[in-house]
């Protein structure tokens, strides 16, 4: 209820509920209130909400101010969460903050509060190492991420799935695909068992590096590991594979195999389909994803409209167009249909 409530900013009709009409408001309670006002950048009301009312529910403690502070950092109100942990020495706290950070991807920011860890003497764990990494890599760095995989092992610290994962990705990157197959021989004999994020790696490097019957090995063997594909999997396959009909086969291979293309996936097949100039398979993903009981959204019918107009079937790209119009869906602004942006047709107008 105060979830809901928070949604529509009926904050005062939280808080009568939370004062007369729960027995017990607990932490569960106060992190959706957090969390809730943060989403609405009501950044003084969630820290007042700490400062000043948690007392008397007997919850104004190391917890709570956790809760705060995570609910800020996930909403961006990063340079607020680090103001109020001030002079706190909790590595939890400031691994909080360095996520925040990285969902802001201000990677100079990231960088530079890393380094702050280090200067108050801040202890970093796996989690605190974990998040560092990602950051780096997705900033463009991956060889920074082998680097400080190099260094946790130097620490002694224990490696984890997910930090396995960010090193294989970057390793990947950085220094190839077999170098990337090493590393997760190596995490299984270290004890450390893959999950589906690890195969969806190693499949994607694999395709992107043309490699693709290494790929479908690790795909049918994937079921007898306790991992099975899921989209993303499959999505590893689309991006690269470059034959019509052997993307049509799979894709009735993973529908078979009970996973559920997402639009994205519709999206990624219409639009190379398209750019190509194959007009078959367009119409064939087209009727599956209706089949389905899947809406096409606007990335869907543009694909189709360009795909159509790419092969000068201007009739019926324009069908499609004031289809998708109907649906209050927006259209790409095309000569060919003689479109123009909403703001040039008003200038038009005014003259």
């Amino acid at each position: 209820m105060i979830d809901v409530l928070g949604k529509f900013f009926e904050f005062d009709l939280a808080w009568e509920i939370i004062n007369n009409k729960m027995d017990a408001p607990d932490y569960t309670t106060f992190r959706i209130l957090f969390k809730r006002y943060a989403s609405a950048h009501m950044v003084n009301e969630a820290i007042d909400c700490f400062n000043n009312k948690l007392d008397e529910f007997n919850l104004k403690d190391d917890t709570s101010f956790g809760n705060l502070v995570d609910a800020l950092c996930d909403y961006k109100h990063v340079i607020e969460a680090e103001e109020i942990c001030v002079g706190k020495n909790s590595t939890k706290l400031h691994n909080m903050i360095l996520r925040g950070w990285l969902k802001m991807e201000w990677w100079g920011k990231c960088r530079e509060f890393w380094e702050k860890m280090d200067e108050r003497g801040i202890e970093k764990d796996l989690h605190s190492y974990s998040i560092y990494m990602d950051i780096v890599c997705k900033s463009g760095k991956p060889w920074k991420t082998v680097k400080l995989y190099k260094e946790m092992k130097k620490k002694g610290i224990v490696l984890d799935v997910v930090v396995y994962n960010t090193v294989l990705h970057a390793t990947g990157i950085s220094e190839g695909v077999d170098v990337s197959i090493t590393l997760y021989k190596e995490m299984i004999e270290l004890g450390c068992k893959p999950n589906i994020v690890t195969y969806n790696i190693i499949v994607k490097l694999l395709c992107q590096s043309g490699r693709f019957r290494h790929a479908y090995a690790i795909l049918d063997q994937m079921p007898e590991k306790g991992c099975f594909p899921n989209v993303i999997t499959y999505h590893g396959f689309f991006g690269c594979l470059e034959k019509p009909k052997e993307m049509l086969k799979l894709f009735d291979r993973m529908i078979e195999s009970g996973v559920r293309p997402r639009m994205d996936t519709y999206v990624m097949l219409l639009t190379r389909f398209g750019r190509w100039g194959f007009l078959r398979p367009v119409f064939i993903v087209w009727k599956k994803m209706e089949e389905h009981g899947c809406s096409p959204d606007a990335s869907a019918y543009n694909a189709v409209i360009d795909a159509l107009i790419q092969k000068n079937m201007v009739d019926m790209a324009r069908k499609y167009d004031e289809e998708m119009l109907a649906k209050g869906l927006s259209a790409k602004p095309r000569k060919e249909l003689g479109t123009k942006p909403l703001c040039v047709e008003s200038g038009d107008d005014d003259k």
